[in-house]
């Protein structure tokens, strides 16, 4: 079987393969790539894996006039910098030992090693030059094409391994499995056991696996299973997954945003628990407070995107469609200027009383739907 695809074929990575040719070297695309080509996903990232040694992969690529960087040598990776695009080379490995959180790794020349230590058997795939895929544990092409997710060997394992393949099982859920078929039941038994191993991995690692996963076309299914497993209150005390199913129904008819998402699945401290950064907390909290406001007022308060992905959020947790008329709303809020400034005032209010007048003002003016004019105010 082969893949094809723009990026296969690019100059750049062909250049990158003849550096190796007529060597004693073999060269493989790996993971996600030939997992998305296979399935006709797109392709962001292009990774690769060598049976050699960085210093041999480092030694072949300069001869040929590339350019390395030595990026993760203890792990056996380099990159090399073809035409400026960069890529990234990793040495077959083994696992020697594992902590949970961090791996000591050996080297290796046998692709079937390599393929054994990865984590989801549709992620075990190869694939040379030419697109020829090699899957080496025999049931990744097959389990990539049926959309099943399963662990390679052992989830128990797997798990103690890297505890942050739960979330990773959850994120792949949500982007590449079939929920028609059901989670695989060795799998969620093993999320289950293992999910106080969450407990040792850095927030930081918990909240990019999250936004990941809350970014995918459909993340319903994949934390309504979080949610039973009891992950979801692991990572995130206190959320409840049940009404964003609602909520990508209700995105048929606006733009999908993560940070809406995670509005709608709640939660105590969403911000620490998932190290979010001051502009998503921020926002956040924006559309938390718009969400308890009318839409045009949301919209002059906060916007009409805040104003939006709050209404959506809302009628999402009540269960109910999108009002009528609701972008005409947004847009007349969004456009409303206030057409007095505390100067205007200045003359017959001081200190507190200004600010209490402006207050009062700005509440007359939205409550007329933003219909009174500056005299009308003063």
């Amino acid at each position: 079987m082969k893949i094809t695809g723009d990026w296969l074929q690019a100059p750049e990575t062909q250049r990158l393969f003849q550096a190796f040719a007529g060597t004693d070297v073999q060269l493989f695309f790996v993971g996600g790539c030939v997992r998305n080509a296979l399935i006709d996903a797109p392709v962001a990232d292009v990774d690769l894996c060598s049976d050699a040694p960085p210093d041999a992969v480092t030694r072949l690529a300069e001869a040929a006039g590339l350019k390395v960087i030595p990026t993760g040598i203890e792990h056996g990776t380099v990159t090399v910098l073809v035409q400026g695009t960069p890529f990234e080379i990793t040495t077959f490995r083994s696992d020697v030992e594992m902590d949970g959180r961090h791996a000591t790794v050996a080297f290796s020349k046998d692709i079937h090693e390599d393929a054994a230590r990865r984590d989801f058997t549709m992620n075990a795939l190869y694939a040379n030059a030419a697109g020829e895929i090699l899957d080496p544990l025999g049931t990744g092409v097959a389990d990539a094409l049926a959309r099943r997710l399963r662990f390679v060997g052992d989830p128990v394992a797997r798990i103690a391994e890297d505890y942050l393949r739960i979330l990773r099982y959850f994120r792949f859920y949500a982007w590449y499995a079939d929920p028609s078929h059901g989670p695989d039941v060795e799998a969620l038994a093993a999320i289950s056991e293992g999910a106080d191993g969450l407990g040792g991995i850095s927030r930081e690692r918990i909240g990019a696996e999250m936004r990941r996963l809350l970014a995918a076309p459909d993340p319903a299914p994949a934390l309504a299973l979080m949610q039973a497993s009891g992950v979801l209150t692991e990572v995130l005390p206190g959320a409840d997954a049940k009404a964003v199913a609602v909520l990508v129904h209700l995105e048929d008819q606006a733009e999908p945003d993560w940070l809406t998402r995670l509005a709608v699945l709640g939660g105590e401290n969403p911000g620490p628990a998932l190290r979010l950064s001051r502009v998503e907390e921020k926002a956040l909290q924006q559309m938390r407070r718009a969400m308890s406001l009318p839409a045009a007022e949301a919209a002059y308060r906060h916007g009409a995107h805040i104003a939006r992905q709050s209404q959506l959020a809302l009628q999402a947790l009540m269960g109910q469609p999108l009002p009528v008329g609701l972008e005409a709303q947004i847009a007349k809020g969004a456009a409303a200027v206030f057409p007095i400034r505390a100067a205007d005032l200045a003359e017959r209010f001081q200190g507190p009383a200004l600010g209490q007048a402006l207050r009062e003002r700005e509440a007359r003016f939205i409550a007329s739907g933003f219909g009174l004019g500056r005299g009308d105010l003063l």
